[in-house]
């Protein structure tokens, strides 16, 4: 049987700027719109967590001590897949492959453990990372929800 492509239900997005205090923000933002899909506490905490992590990486290392904007879509897809896109402007990443290994940092003096894409990929279905440098990041994830039918 053909799986047929799924469509955006619902989408939202917000732009705001990069500043440590918006994470919270982005990552409550976020989940409160997942909620129409009405996830299981430990769905609602793996996106959570994942938008921490990814709007984190915005703030610290793409634009490190100056102020930019950081993009986030969120859409609602037909075959209850949560798709969320998050998007800045910043230094952009050289060599993603290296960035996406574990405990690899960029930043010097151990504040950082090098997780943020390890963390993001173990609680999402899929995880896809754009970057050119210069030019800002793209990070897109996935997950698709559990629903009262897949439990029948």
């Amino acid at each position: 049987m053909k799986r047929e492509k799924a469509i955006v239900k619902n989408q939202i997005r917000m732009v705001i700027p990069s500043r440590s205090q918006n994470e919270a923000f982005a990552r409550t933002a976020v989940a409160v719109f997942a909620s129409q899909l009405d996830p299981t506490v430990e769905e609602l905490n793996d996106i959570r967590a994942a938008v921490s992590e990814a709007v984190t990486n915005c703030i610290v290392h793409a634009y490190g001590d100056i102020f930019g904007t950081i993009d986030i879509t969120a859409r609602i897809m037909s075959d209850n897949t949560f798709y969320i896109r998050i998007k800045d402007k910043g230094c952009g990443i050289p060599d993603i492959q290296e960035a996406m290994l574990p405990l690899f940092t960029t930043c010097t003096g151990g504040e950082r453990a090098g997780l943020g894409f390890a963390v993001m990929e173990s609680f999402m279905d899929k995880l896809k990372v754009y970057s050119k440098p210069g030019s800002g990041t793209s990070i897109i994830m996935s997950k698709r929800l559990i629903t009262k039918e897949d439990n029948e």
